[in-house]
């Protein structure tokens, strides 16, 4: 049977083959540890749990769930955003609840990109903006980031290269893999490009709160433009990336144009999810000071652990990560697969992000301390 001509365009994701090489890895007695993926290891808020569980008797909780989500996660959704990003929007019409963000990229796409239309992806940056758009056959236009830069886009040498054809043009600050977070006047001169230029600017904006002191959207300017969108997640902010959980906002024209597809690819998120996320999107700020508390800490020794490896990494990241420059001399493969194969220690190339972070890697902070103070020790010794 031969599969369609759109998957010779992509490749199995990354951590899919990765992770399974590590299991194996495991399995066969070594002592892998994993700072490759950013997938939290600490639990969510007890009370989300408990709301999550006390869902379960609910009298509709087994039934389907309406497409856009209920009217009490959609109002927490909007309340979240008022509290933390002081922008209002309309909770019946300017949001939508996703089952985790990454399903949004798809959704997104399939309801705005055409054959052929130009996507505008950055680079390093996150993997699927691109697999997404050759499973669409459109056609991917990397724009590079740069360090000399701090990591943000050139709106200028955009314009200089032309954009016809351009449909949607992905962006992601605080950024992944890099740590870079954006200004209220990035997104500011993002608004007025995409406004001019008559391209859809998504921000893809999970990590907010994690190492930030200052969360920022996209959407907080003076109007609700037609031509920019934001994605968000309960993964990293709330522990909560096994649940699925995300969100889009936008104007309600865009919003109604995504539920088309949505509607037909999934039928409602299951109701005691909901629940666990209406009680997480009403927590205090106590639960995000408390949260970068453990981070700090675990950055602070995963720096040393960059340090032992002769890595720079700029200071001041946001996110789970910290993004390191390898040592002079050595190429980023090859020191992911001498940390793999002879210290048990899996970090990820940033190659899989794109050109511009081939000379990079990425360590994360989803893991003990403890578990970083034995990583430590097997560098040094």
């Amino acid at each position: 049977m031969k599969t369609a001509k759109r998957l010779e365009s992509i490749q199995e994701y990354y951590f899919s083959k990765k992770l399974r090489e590590v299991a194996a890895l495991r399995e066969q007695g070594q002592p892998v540890i994993n700072l490759g993926i950013g997938s939290p290891d600490l639990a969510p808020p007890q009370q989300v749990v408990d709301a999550m569980q006390n869902g379960l008797d609910h009298s509709k909780a087994h039934q389907y769930q309406p497409y856009k989500g209920i009217p009490a996660l959609r109002n927490a959704m909007t309340g979240f955003y008022a509290r933390f990003f002081n922008v209002e929007l309309d909770a019946e019409n300017e949001i939508l609840p996703l089952m985790g963000s990454k399903e949004g990229i798809m959704h997104i796409s399939m309801a705005f990109v055409n054959k052929g239309d130009i996507i505008l992806v950055p680079d390093p940056g996150y993997p699927t903006y691109t697999s997404v758009s050759g499973l669409l056959q459109a056609k991917v236009r990397k724009y590079e980031l740069d360090e000399s830069q701090n990591w943000l886009p050139d709106l200028e040498a955009l314009e200089q290269q032309g954009l016809e054809n351009v449909k949607i043009m992905w962006v992601n600050y605080p950024h992944m893999p890099t740590g870079t977070s954006a200004t209220i006047g990035m997104f500011e001169k993002l608004t007025a490009f995409a406004e001019k230029h008559k391209i859809l600017v998504v921000n893809d904006n999970p990590y907010s709160f994690i190492q930030n002191a200052e969360p920022l959207s996209i959407l907080n300017t003076d109007k609700r433009s037609e031509y920019v969108m934001e994605l968000n997640s309960l993964s990293k902010s709330f522990n909560m990336a096994g649940w699925r959980v995300g969100m889009l906002a936008g104007s309600a024209k865009n919003i109604e144009a995504v539920l088309k597809v949505k509607s037909n690819m999934d039928s409602g998120m299951f109701y005691p999810l909901q629940a666990g996320a209406v009680q997480a999107l009403q927590l205090e700020e106590e639960w995000f000071v408390n949260l970068n508390k453990i981070y700090t800490s675990r950055k602070k020794k995963v720096m040393e652990l960059v340090e032992a490896l002769n890595c720079k990494a700029a200071p001041g990241q946001s996110g789970l990560f910290i993004w390191a420059k390898a040592p002079a001399g050595q190429s980023a493969e090859s020191l992911v697969d001498e940390l793999l194969y002879q210290k048990d220690l899996f970090v990820t190339p940033g190659f899989i992000f794109g050109e511009q972070g081939r000379n990079y890697v990425r360590f994360s902070l989803c893991a003990t301390e403890e578990m970083i103070d034995e990583a430590l020790k097997r560098i040094r010794s």
